[in-house]
């Protein structure tokens, strides 16, 4: 790994790794959404190279996984097209991108995906399930070559240049069963099913009442989530000690793949959530096509007849920050 070695020219290149991978067979699952507390079926199905993951609604609307159908990232990230919206995909996209699964087709008949325990281990079994086939494409992914910001308060995440996809996090809270958790981990399949997909999502018993006046968290119980009182947990244990900040590390694997293709680069974060991770995924995707830009001018002032040698730019800042909304 080399985070130390952030380039003034934000050159944000494809990557050739290993082929593109769909799933071997479909297979389905049934259960409650988180939220809505209603009755799910999802079911996955194999789809063909640079399909990506694509969402399909009951009344049939198609809606592609990535940043430009996030509608929502209050608590959950919702993808929608036409009117049409699904929620809480964020982590089947993480099983998804653990596994390297490239893509899939995800009927679901509600508007929510089935919160199975709240982890992503249940995503993860339907993969395995399904098996895996090599598709005769190469996958691509985006290699970080100048760091990236986004902040809002003392809350932050970043990504900078690294040969890895690796995340660290820092979760620091108030409340005494959480305090403060640090973890940081080079997001491998290994590393993802035994150490991150276990991890469930978590809530105040003080804010169940709020939340559910407010539609959320209506099909939430210890079955589902972490459910937090005032100085203990309310479930029988947790699966790690930390495993609060690892379901942050989760949740952000999920929300990182809406970029359409894997990540190398080293992501750190502080506090951060839904709503921050989406900005960091614009602001990643307007970096990339300013670097395409500049190395489009590049190219044509250098095919120019006489053009003088030379970058059109001599200089960028090191960390591109993007101001609080």
């Amino acid at each position: 790994m080399n985070d130390a070695s952030w380039q003034p020219d934000c050159n944000f290149g494809p990557r050739v790794m290993d082929s593109q991978r769909t799933i071997r067979r479909r297979v389905s699952v049934e259960g409650i959404g988180l939220h809505t507390g209603e009755p799910v079926r999802l079911t996955l199905s194999p789809a063909a190279s640079d399909t990506g993951i694509l969402f399909r609604a009951a009344d049939g609307t198609l809606i592609p996984a990535n940043t430009e159908h996030v509608v929502n990232s209050h608590f959950a990230t919702t993808l929608g097209a036409f009117g049409v919206r699904v929620r809480t995909v964020e982590h089947l996209m993480a099983a998804a991108h653990g596994l390297g699964i490239d893509n899939l087709l995800v009927d679901v008949s509600g508007g929510e995906l089935p919160a199975m325990d709240g982890s992503a281990s249940g995503f993860v079994e339907m993969l395995e399930q399904a098996g895996r086939v090599s598709l005769a494409v190469p996958r691509q992914a985006l290699a970080i070559d100048a760091a990236i910001r986004v902040e809002e308060g003392d809350r932050f995440i970043q990504v900078v240049p690294s040969d890895t996809f690796r995340i660290s996090y820092t979760l620091d809270h108030d409340h005494p069963v959480i305090g403060l958790q640090v973890a940081s981990v080079e997001i491998t399949e290994t590393a993802f099913v035994d150490e991150l997909a276990p991890a469930r999502t978590y809530g105040f018993l003080r804010d169940v009442g709020a939340m559910r006046r407010n539609g959320l968290a209506r099909g939430g119980s210890l079955d589902n989530a972490v459910v937090v009182g005032k100085r203990s947990v309310l479930n029988d244990n947790l699966r790690f000690p930390d495993e609060f900040v690892r379901h942050k590390i989760l949740d952000l694997v999920g929300d990182l793949f809406l970029l359409g293709r894997p990540l190398v680069g080293h992501v750190v974060a502080r506090n951060a959530g839904h709503a921050l991770n989406y900005r960091l995924l614009v602001a990643i995707q307007e970096a990339t096509a300013a670097g395409r830009r500049r190395a489009l001018r590049r190219t044509a002032t250098e095919l120019a007849p006489g053009a003088a040698t030379g970058t059109l730019e001599s200089a960028y800042p090191a960390i591109p920050r993007v101001a609080a909304l």
